[in-house]
């Protein structure tokens, strides 16, 4: 099984993420309307996080600035071979949760602010 395939059946098995064609080629995940990363073939992962958290990931040498972007909060991960694969899924899975939270927020708010008004007697 190839690198690709390994992670996008992980992350299709959690809950709300779907998939989609990325806009730039490869494999797009999502949790509602917001990407949690994409995957390029076998040879890298592209993920989004606020910037203080891609720096902390850069610093530490886990993820490298975004190729294309080198100065936002785009992370790249290069997959060297299969034993990459847990590190990845590490990656994703902090941005699923945190993404997956935030969603679950507004899901809460929304249903909050279109419930009836309680009556006043």
């Amino acid at each position: 099984m190839k690198i690709s395939e390994a992670i996008e059946l992980e992350l299709l098995s959690w809950p709300d993420v779907t998939l989609a064609q990325h806009r730039f080629g490869g494999r797009e995940f999502r949790v509602g309307r917001r990407e949690i990363g994409h995957l390029h073939g076998s040879e890298v992962a592209d993920l989004p996080f606020p910037r203080a958290i891609r720096d902390e990931l850069v610093s530490s040498g886990k993820v490298s600035a975004h190729h294309h972007v080198p100065d936002s909060g785009w992370v790249s991960f290069y997959f060297h071979g299969e034993e990459d694969i847990p590190a990845a899924l590490e990656l994703f899975r902090r941005n699923y949760e945190r993404i997956h939270a935030i969603a679950s927020r507004s899901k809460a708010d929304a249903s909050v602010s279109n419930s009836p008004l309680p009556a006043t007697h």
